[in-house]
């Protein structure tokens, strides 16, 4: 076996392939069930009118308080800006601005207190981390290029990469 295995010219590589190959499946299954909860993670945020109808109460609480400075007349926000609603203090120290707009939206909108209803992907999605994920698309091309790279090779190799080329040449499945 192993001197047979000695005839085959970079066996090491085509080891490699095979491995590659026998992955590939489960990984890009993997892969695109994480793009697809990442999908329709976003798709809720951009379809949610509550979420909508919410950050717009929060841009003119923002405007109101901001009145009459540079920042007083905001046609938006940078998502960070989120976080001063829970540093921002009454006077008393006992209720931050986001208490207050709880508050507010409790009596004056509270059919918008359930706007989480309309974001049943959006944990799952926050979960996914993206820089992994990326890492995660780059092995899969390098593979990819490596099979192609050996499937070249083998070209030359004459019967002996002929079972190689013929598994490597269909589409994977």
């Amino acid at each position: 076996f192993f001197l047979e295995l000695m005839k085959v010219p970079r066996v090491e590589s085509k080891l490699r392939v095979f491995s590659f190959k026998i992955q590939f499946g489960s990984q890009i299954s993997d892969f695109r069930k994480s793009l697809s909860t990442i999908n329709s993670g976003c798709e809720e945020i951009r379809n949610s009118i509550k979420l909508k109808e919410i950050m717009k109460k929060i841009l003119f609480l923002g405007n109101t308080l901001n009145q009459g400075t540079a920042r007083g007349s905001a046609i938006g926000f940078r998502l960070d800006s989120l976080l001063k609603l829970t540093d921002t203090r009454a006077t008393n120290n006992k209720m931050t601005l986001m208490h207050y707009l709880c508050k507010v939206l409790a009596s004056r909108s509270p059919n918008l207190l359930d706007f989480h209803e309309d974001l049943i992907s959006l944990e799952a999605a926050s979960k996914i981390q993206l820089k992994p994920l990326a890492e995660e698309m780059q092995a899969i091309t390098k593979g990819l290029e490596k099979v192609e790279l050996e499937l070249t090779a083998s070209e030359n190799d004459g019967p002996v990469s002929e079972v190689f080329r013929k598994v490597f040449s269909d589409r994977f499945t």
